[in-house]
C-alpha cells in the first residue's frame, strides 16, 4: 500500500527494485488492493513482474472500497455485481488470468457475507480466482462465510500492540482451518524502531491522523518501543526484527505481511527470519509490551466503526 498511497511520497523505481529484491530473496506472496492508489499499486506490481513467471508468485487482492478521483473515501460495495466488476479491472491491470487470493477488504454492512462469498465462489469455479479470503471480519462472519465456501485466509491487523484477534477471531479461524496473514506487524512504522516524536508527517500520510501517533499517545507508545529495543539489542537484533519475529512465533498458520517500501527496510525485515525467540525471550517481550499496552486505537473512530473484527 505504501508504495502507492497513504504513507506520503514513494519512489516508483525504488518500489519496483524492492519487489524484485523480495522475489529474489524467496518471498512469494504479494499483497495489494485495487484501491491502493486507485489501481496504481496493481499496475506497479504488473511492471515489477515483467519477465517473471506468474506461477512463482501468489497475488492477494482486496476490493470493495470506493474512492473519488481526488482520493477521498466515498463508500463501500461488495455486492455480487461490484465484486465481479472489480475483479475484471484487477485482472486487466495486473495482466494476469487469475488471482490467487481474492477478498473483500471490509464487511459490507449492506450485503450479507454469504452473497459476497457466493459471488467469489462463482469466480473460483470459472477459474479467475484460486482461493477466497476475508479481511477484518469477526468470528461469526468467518463461520457464516465458511458455510458457503472454504475460506483460505483471513487478513487482519496483528502486532504486539494490536492483539484484539486473540480472544475470539483467531480461535474461530483455527477451528475452521483458516490461515492468517497479519498486516500492520510494525503498527505502520510505530514499532519499527525508526520512528521519533519529532518526525514530520506529510499531509498525505494517514499516520498524521492515527490516534497512536498523536501527542501523549505517541510518547507512551514510543516508551514501549524503547523497552522492546533493550530486548532486541540483547539478542543482536533490531526492534523491527523482534516485532516481526514475535508475530511469526504465534503459529505456523500466521504469515506476517511486511510493508517495506525500500530495499534497506526489506533487508531488515528479512533478517527477522534469523531471530529465534525462546520462552525467556517471549516472556521478556510480554513483560515489556503486554496485551493492551498501547495508547490509542489502531484507527480513528470513524474507521474503527467499519471493522467487523472489533464488534
Amino acid at each position: 500500500m505504501g508504495m502507492s498511497d497513504l504513507y506520503g511520497p514513494a519512489d516508483e523505481a525504488e518500489s519496483i527494485a524492492t519487489i524484485h529484491a523480495a522475489l529474489d530473496a524467496g518471498v512469494t506472496l504479494l499483497d495489494t488492493g485495487d484501491f491502493y492508489g486507485m489501481g496504481h499499486n496493481e499496475l506497479l506490481i504488473h511492471e515489477a513482474l515483467r519477465g517473471r513467471k506468474r506461477e512463482d508468485v501468489e497475488i492477494s487482492v482486496k476490493f470493495g472500497a470506493q474512492r473519488a478521483p481526488g482520493g477521498s473515501w466515498i463508500g463501500y460495495d461488495a455486492s455480487p455485481a461490484a465484486t465481479k466488476t472489480a475483479l475484471a479491472y484487477t485482472l486487466r491491470r495486473l495482466r494476469t488470468d487469475y488471482i490467487d487470493v481474492y477478498r473483500p477488504a471490509r464487511l459490507d454492512p449492506n450485503v450479507p457475507i454469504e452473497e459476497t462469498v457466493g459471488a467469489i465462489a462463482e469466480l473460483v469455479e470459472a477459474g479467475y480466482v484460486r482461493h477466497i479470503g476475508l479481511s477484518e471480519v469477526g468470528a461469526e462472519t468467518l463461520r457464516r462465510a465458511a458455510a458457503v465456501h472454504p475460506i483460505s485466509d483471513l487478513q487482519i491487523e496483528y502486532s504486539l500492540i494490536s492483539r484484539g484477534l486473540e480472544s475470539e477471531v483467531l480461535p474461530a479461524a483455527r477451528s475452521l482451518g483458516i490461515g492468517v496473514t497479519a498486516y500492520g506487524v510494525l503498527s505502520r512504522g510505530l514499532l519499527s524502531g525508526h520512528w521519533s516524536s519529532n518526525r514530520e508527517v506529510n499531509a498525505a500520510d494517514f499516520r498524521g491522523h492515527s490516534p497512536r501517533f498523536q501527542g501523549e499517545n505517541l510518547t507512551h507508545n514510543l516508551n514501549l518501543v524503547e523497552a522492546l529495543r533493550a530486548i532486541a539489542e540483547a539478542k543482536g537484533a533490531t526492534v523491527a526484527q523482534i516485532a516481526i519475529a514475535w508475530v511469526a512465533s504465534r503459529g505456523s498458520d500466521i504469515v506476517p505481511l511486511v510493508g517495506a517500501r525500500r530495499r534497506e527496510r526489506l533487508a531488515e525485515a528479512l533478517g527477522s527470519l534469523e531471530v529465534t525467540l525462546g520462552p525467556a525471550d517471549l516472556a521478556a517481550i510480554e513483560a515489556a509490551v503486554p496485551a493492551g499496552a498501547a495508547a490509542g486505537e489502531r484507527y480513528a473512530a470513524a474507521q474503527m466503526a467499519h471493522l467487523d473484527s472489533e464488534h
